[in-house]
């Protein structure tokens, strides 16, 4: 599969880095703060920090590993008086080997100084793991139907897993009951953002989620997964979620249901409107961790 060609260097390079995948967690990780705050523990901002650190190092080393396999060896020769427009990838792979070291210093540092406690370094280790299995051969789980899920194991839990950990010591069901609604979110929002590259996708072999259930079959596992989502707040109410985060949980519920009525009409035959089911399946789930995270921060 060859990259799209892009007109600078810097655009090729901002395109692998994924700028929207490290803003999600940001809010990803702040929600693992969060919960540690509602519960009371004192946040060392420094070591919120630099977790934070470690976890753009953790994603970007598995952004350019994926694509130092996806690349050609060597980049186009430039015309005379041109720039490389693309890496190579044995750039891709430099890039990825730096920041392997980088983040394997920062971890070493911090469990010589104590800082990393067990639970958070076993939480780190097995993000490394989905990250390898997600990026690296044999496995490269992220050309196949399980890279939805696994991507969403990694951003909505093992991320703020690791937040939480590393400022307690310890996990807590609080932390489990608030981010299972939110991986069938991340899985609803993932099939709307593949249906416009459907017949494309097809067409080149990648494969996704969507591929493999069919875009009739995703259609409607997508309407499960947002209601379902969205149902599991109420439910975590009986069983341990505080009700004071119930409410925020369940703003996003609007946008999730015009999201379904988007689906509902491109499955009938209307002509879709591609750029705003994309802002309405990241709104479904940005919203709902903004507005969770501001009722756990502000508690």
């Amino acid at each position: 599969m060859e990259p799209a060609e892009t007109s600078t260097l810097s655009q090729h390079v901002l395109r692998i880095a994924r700028p929207w995948a490290l803003g999600f967690s940001l809010l990803t990780y702040a929600l693992g703060g969060g919960v540690a705050h509602y519960l009371g523990v004192t946040i060392e901002w420094g070591r919120f920090l630099g977790g934070q650190l470690l976890v753009f190092i953790l994603l970007l080393c598995g952004f350019f590993l994926f694509e130092t396999f996806e690349l050609p060896l060597e980049s186009a020769v430039p015309a005379p008086g041109e720039k490389p427009r693309r890496l190579s990838r044995i750039q891709a792979l430099r890039i990825s080997v730096i920041l392997l070291t980088g983040g394997a210093a920062l971890t070493a540092l911090w469990i010589a100084q104590g800082v990393l406690n067990t639970v958070a370094f076993l939480v780190l280790g097995i993000s490394v793991l989905v990250m390898l299995a997600l990026s690296v051969p044999p496995l490269r789980l992220a050309n196949s139907a399980y890279r939805d899920l696994l991507w969403g194991i990694l951003f909505v839990y093992l991320i703020p897993a690791f937040a939480f950990a590393l400022q307690s010591g310890e996990l807590h069901t609080l932390l489990g009951f608030i981010t299972l609604p939110l991986i069938f979110l991340y899985l609803a929002s993932s099939l709307a953002l593949s249906l416009e590259h459907y017949a494309s996708d097809l067409k080149q072999g990648r494969r996704n989620m969507l591929n493999r259930l069919g875009w009739e079959r995703a259609v409607g596992v997508h309407h499960y997964l947002v209601l379902v989502g969205f149902l599991l707040f109420p439910l975590g109410s009986l069983m341990g979620i505080p009700r004071s985060l119930l409410f925020p949980g369940l703003l996003g519920l609007p946008v999730g249901l015009f999201q379904i009525w988007q689906l509902m009409r491109i499955a009938g035959g209307a002509p879709p409107r591609w750029r705003l089911l994309m802002i309405t399946a990241a709104a479904t789930l940005v919203v709902t961790l903004y507005d969770l995270n501001l009722a756990l921060w502000t508690d």
